[in-house]
């Protein structure tokens, strides 16, 4: 009784009521003294306040970090200023206050902050291990992590089922001491099972959407990696591409995004798509960022063999080296791909990305118009994205989707002979599920929003039976051939020029269609934004295999220069507007130029 009344006491101590002169009959004196007058520390803003300034960024411990780079965030770590604990909090804090309208986290380690703490206390003791030491950061749920988070591509399939070991990129991720904070949502399966599908859903994760028009298509298939860093939940995230799906929401979301050549980074522990075009890729609200992550991801992993294929052909000391200002424009020189991508821009997006242009040639580069790819007329759609574009010429062993179609079922096949605690196998045993969880996973046309065509991608895997036939290999070789040395090779050495990489609108979605078939490399940066859609679109370089150091040079020369000229075509001056923040349609409008 005494430890109760002791208590007790220091209970209304702390609520600041004595306990001598407390009337214990009138019960509404402690309620009263709990009534915060003055809301803390922040208020809901009035209703005629700007959608923007509804959701602006509170301090962190009273340090501004809304939209502060990692090279800031590390300054406030090694000051003492902040520790990644309370670093994590604050992300946390910005997920929550934002979850129920962006939706771009689907689950938060509940490890985050033990493991911050662990980080702090290595900070304390003099040991940093690498620039993103105690930084928070997100993967998107198709990336396994082998902890109390799961991995399930969106899908309900794959609830509770149990990974191997971390992927590789998440391995590497630790061991930099970067703090995992959670996965972020996507368009489920990575956009693999449905032809026809609202862009950023998932049966776990509901619709992730752009603060800048919430209607819209957000970019996919890694929309929640994109949309989180865009909006500041983390500041930097790591997502995958197989055709588009980096570049496309980096750019819909005013953010830099890489994606890498394909073996560059390991896609082991990875759900995969297609072994002939994975890849993991970066996102960060400037080049840096990105390439601070990057630089972490890449190399060699022997489970992996297709990053053997990079021994000698990248660098031994990271890419941070290639980062560079304005002056390296000078002498560079850079091919404008017309035919092939920039006259399917609306004129909005190519009288911006031409003064940008302009811009980049009055710094000292050589602008070179007409660097067409020789095979544009076969290879690039007409009528906007297309992965079977082929086919729907009548060539199916010319189109991608003819051995993507293959390859997934066979390399889903070996993801899932690893996984445990599940009954999924196999895609045969995916496809039943989603007919028997319609209500869920829409595994039949017309019943769910976000899938109409069911799971029409699935059903088109499956009925290859992952056979590798002459059409498969045909489809392969061409696809590879006319998009390579016969692609962007002789596009970037046209009519005698050694170019250093291509420039592209990277929201004309056939550009990093024909680089996802290559394999090749793209890096986006943010331009403007659309004034009827609402939506941002980016600039993208575009290179030959491991050309990753070449296009950071200069994607980040060209940051610079939009920044230290002042220029409206930069992230500062484009900042979401979170149009639309009441909207809940599902599906979200579609992508289009202008839309």
């Amino acid at each position: 009784m005494r430890s109760f009344q002791a208590c007790n006491g220091v209970l209304l101590l702390a609520l600041g009521v004595s306990g001598s002169n407390y009337d214990t009959s009138n019960s509404a004196g402690l309620a009263n003294s709990q009534i915060l007058n003055d809301p803390f520390p922040y208020y809901f803003p009035p209703q005629d306040a700007s959608p923007a300034r509804l959701f602006a960024m509170s301090r962190c411990q009273g340090v501004d970090i809304e939209e502060a780079s990692i090279d800031e965030l590390q300054k406030y770590l090694a000051s003492g200023e902040l520790t990644s604990v309370q670093l994590v909090t604050c992300y946390i804090q910005r997920h929550l206050q934002t979850a129920q309208y962006l939706n771009s986290v689907l689950e938060l380690n509940p490890d985050v902050l033990s493991i911050a703490a662990i980080l702090d206390q290595e900070r304390s003791n003099g040991q940093v291990r690498s620039a993103l030491h105690g930084i928070p950061f997100l993967v998107k749920d198709n990336i396994g992590s082998k902890d109390k988070m799961q991995t399930t591509a969106g899908s309900w399939a794959l609830q509770g089922s149990i990974i191997p070991r971390d992927a590789h990129v998440v391995r590497q991720m630790r061991k930099a001491g970067a703090v995992l904070m959670g996965k972020a949502t996507l368009s489920e399966w990575a956009d693999m099972r449905s032809n026809n599908y609202s862009e950023g859903y998932s049966g776990r994760g509901g619709q992730a959407r752009s603060s800048y028009n919430f209607t819209v298509n957000p970019g996919g298939s890694s929309s929640g990696s994109a949309i989180s860093v865009s909006n500041n939940v983390v500041t930097f995230a790591l997502g995958t591409e197989t055709d588009g799906s980096i570049i496309n929401p980096a750019e819909r979301n005013a953010i830099v995004g890489i994606k890498p050549t394909v073996g560059l980074t390991s896609r082991a522990g990875v759900i995969p798509e297609s072994e002939h075009q994975d890849t993991v890729g970066a996102f960060g609200k400037t080049v840096r960022d990105a390439v601070y992550a990057l630089g972490i991801i890449y190399g060699v992993d022997a489970r992996d063999n297709y990053t053997a294929a990079q021994v000698g052909k990248t660098p031994k000391d990271g890419y941070t080296q290639y980062l560079a200002n304005s002056t390296a424009l000078k002498g560079a020189k850079f091919g404008i791909p017309w035919k092939s991508f920039w006259k399917k821009a609306d004129a909005h997006q190519l009288a911006v990305l031409l003064e940008m242009v302009d811009m980049v040639e009055k710094a000292g580069a050589t602008i070179v118009n007409g660097t067409e790819l020789p095979h544009w007329r076969e290879i690039v759609s007409p009528d906007y994205w297309n992965w079977d574009y082929g086919t729907s010429r009548g060539f199916p062993n010319e189109s991608e989707y003819t051995y993507i179609k293959v390859d997934f079922y066979n390399n889903i096949a070996t993801y899932l002979s690893e996984v445990s605690n599940t009954d999924m196998k196999s895609l045969h045993d995916l496809v039943r599920y989603n007919n028997e969880n319609i209500g869920s996973e829409g595994g039949w046309p017309n019943v769910h929003p976000a899938f109409g065509s069911g799971q029409d991608g699935f059903l088109a895997s499956l009925a290859t039976g992952g056979v590798q036939n002459e059409t498969y290999w045909q489809a392969l070789e061409f696809c590879h051939r006319t998009t390579r040395e016969e692609g962007i090779d002789a596009a970037l050495h046209h009519d005698g020029h050694n170019l250093d990489a291509l420039l592209v609108p990277p929201d004309v979605a056939q550009s990093y269609q024909i680089a996802a078939q290559a394999g090749y490399p793209v890096i986006t940066i943010p331009a403007s934004v659309h004034p009827l859609s609402g939506m941002p679109f980016g600039l993208a370089f575009m290179g030959t295999a491991w050309s990753e150091a070449t296009l950071i040079k200069y994607a980040s020369a060209t940051e610079d220069l939009m920044i230290s000229s002042g220029s409206q075509y930069q992230r500062a001056k484009t900042p979401p507007t979170w149009d639309g923040y009441l909207e809940r349609n599902i599906p979200t409008a579609p992508q289009c130029a202008g839309c």
